[in-house]
């Protein structure tokens, strides 16, 4: 192989680490909270550095996420394939990357947007890479409700780069994720629940069965529903999330009754884990078109 093939290679390796994926969704929910805290444009310079900032912290805490668990990815099927389980980058080099993704990402968001963005982005980060992979994942079995604050932060990010300030609205915006988040990755750890079992990582379906996880599932998705329709019940949102909000909750709805009732469908929870994500990415898209049609000063 030469030179030139080993670094492309090299550098997919890296960019595997960040988990893109799952780095993208999260940016796309700050940019949102960037829109929805401006009546029109919210400013070239907190967008652009607000975003590029908050996805390289993010990307940051994936990678140091990867380092902290490389020892139970390499047993578990759906994580054997990453790149350090898989020996294509050492630890260290890992955390060298990670390490200065997390400098470079404080530099930006302090700097070039706001001290309070990047003091809240950098506890993000712990919260994530550190207490949550560290210490909560194999603590607790309510880990990911706690953890999933850290998950949750990214639309207050998003809107504290704009306006240098916490009010009530980014932090509505953060209970959607906040709540959110147990039944989508329950869903998950049901449907890798002899791979959690064998790195002896607590989640919910170890513990205490699957039958209770899906029952916690369905009432989470039961609050999750209640909990979207407030923008519009306080003048945050119009008709049109309104309707959307109502839609994909009843579609996230249907998928966890028929986990509450439906035992025989192995394929079942991973299709409503696959749907989770999407549906978080369509609501907030629904918030950013209802803003600029329904948008009333005044709100947060």
């Amino acid at each position: 192989m030469n030179t030139n093939v080993e670094t492309f290679v090299n550098w997919r390796d890296y960019y595997e680490l960040t988990k893109p994926r799952v780095v993208m969704l999260i940016v796309f929910t700050a940019v949102v909270g960037m829109f929805l805290s401006a009546p029109g444009w919210p400013g070239t310079s907190a967008v652009v550095f607000g975003t590029i900032g908050i996805a390289m912290a993010s990307s940051s805490a994936a990678v140091f996420n990867h380092v902290l668990d490389a020892r139970i990815d390499i047993l578990m099927m759906r994580t054997r394939g990453r790149p350090l389980p898989q020996g294509k980058l050492t630890q260290r080099s890992a955390l060298m990357f990670a390490s200065s993704l997390c400098v470079i990402s404080m530099i930006i968001l302090w700097f070039l947007v706001n001290p309070l963005t990047a003091t809240l982005t950098f506890f993000s980060l712990i919260g994530y890479a550190v207490i949550y992979t560290v210490w909560l994942k194999r603590a607790t079995p309510q880990n990911i409700v706690i953890g999933g604050a850290a998950g949750a932060a990214p639309p207050v990010l998003g809107w504290t780069a704009v306006t240098n300030e916490v009010s009530s609205a980014p932090l509505l915006l953060f209970l959607i994720v906040f709540v959110w988040t147990p039944p989508h990755f329950w869903a998950l750890a049901i449907a890798r629940l002899e791979e959690y079992r064998k790195v002896e990582i607590p989640m919910l379906p170890v513990t205490h069965g699957v039958p209770y996880t899906r029952l916690n599932i369905l009432l989470y998705s039961i609050l999750l529903l209640l909990v979207t329709i407030m923008p519009y019940l306080i003048g945050m949102s119009g008709l049109i999330y309104l309707v959307a909000a109502l839609g994909l909750g009843a579609y996230f709805l249907y998928f966890a009754i028929r986990m509450y009732r439906d035992y025989e469908d192995e394929e079942l929870p991973m299709q409503m884990f696959r749907y989770s994500i999407s549906y978080l990415g369509y609501l907030f898209a629904a918030l950013l078109i209802d803003h600029y049609l329904f948008y009333q000063p005044g709100i947060g």
